[in-house]
């Protein structure tokens, strides 16, 4: 049986409700949906696709390195936009996360939390030392 360990950092904002930020199975980590919440004061930041995606990446990346692995080792990505509109905003700030060989991705519109315009949840595989 794999064992399931939970992913916590204050890097990264704490769950709204009773979920993990993230969770350790064998090799792979499952990231739950982050937003652009800044850790520490808990407000959403940015008015703009391309700041939220910014701060909501970053999340990610904290919660990654937490756990020991990093935005080079993510291999699937689900991107949920307020408006689709969006999209070619928010592509050119993710694409400076993932440079080359990037994960696979799909990307929806959805109502979000709070009104926020984007989400993000990702799976990452720790890599062999």
């Amino acid at each position: 049986m794999i064992k399931k360990e939970v992913i916590a950092t204050n890097k990264a904002p704490i769950p709204v409700g009773p979920y993990s930020q993230a969770i350790r199975a064998g090799s792979f980590i499952f990231v739950a949906g982050q937003g652009p919440i800044d850790p520490r004061t808990r407000q959403i930041i940015g008015n703009t696709i391309e700041e939220q995606t910014e701060v909501t990446l970053n999340n990610i990346k904290a919660i990654l390195e937490e756990a020991g692995s990093s935005m080079e080792n993510v291999i699937k990505v689900t991107v949920y936009l307020s408006n689709i509109e969006d999209f070619d905003a928010m592509n050119r700030v993710y694409s400076k996360f993932f440079r080359e060989n990037p994960p696979a991705r799909t990307t929806i519109q959805a109502k979000l939390w709070k009104n926020i315009l984007i989400e993000i949840d990702a799976i990452a595989v720790i890599p062999d030392k």
